[in-house]
């Protein structure tokens, strides 16, 4: 039984889309960290002397969305480290062959979600059986 996997040629092209994207993850988080470094009142809820600058509403809303901003960096570092393990399978030529049933996934489905690494049927059974 021949392994199936995409073409030299249809693995550079998902290679450049996942460079893409990871260029697009780096210059968000970079953001990201940018606007928690920016912030109006770095410490926030931290600072003892925050309470009588900074009404608590105003503390609690800034603490609020430094957080957010941290789960979405998290999030962000997450996909980024998704997409290195993408670019492995292209090396290893796994990539885009689903890892339960050993089909190749569709074409568009890995240029939307190219860290994925099951086909849709094989995805859906899986978190069928988890639950």
């Amino acid at each position: 039984m021949t392994k199936k996997q995409y073409s030299e040629k249809k693995l550079e092209k998902f290679r450049e889309v996942i460079i893409t994207k990871m260029n697009s993850v780096a210059t968000e988080v970079g953001s990201i960290q940018d606007g928690i470094n920016t912030s109006k009142n770095p410490n926030g809820a931290l600072s003892q002397d925050s309470i009588y600058s900074v009404h608590m509403a105003d503390a609690g809303t800034d603490s609020h969305e430094r957080e957010k901003s941290f789960l979405f960096m998290t999030r962000e570092d997450k996909y980024y480290r998704n997409l290195t393990v993408a670019l492995e399978r292209i090396e290893s030529k796994e990539f885009g062959t689903c890892v339960i049933c050993g089909e190749l996934i569709p074409e568009e489905r890995m240029l939307e979600v190219p860290n994925a690494n099951k086909c849709v049927a094989c995805k859906t059974k899986d978190k069928l059986n988890s639950v």
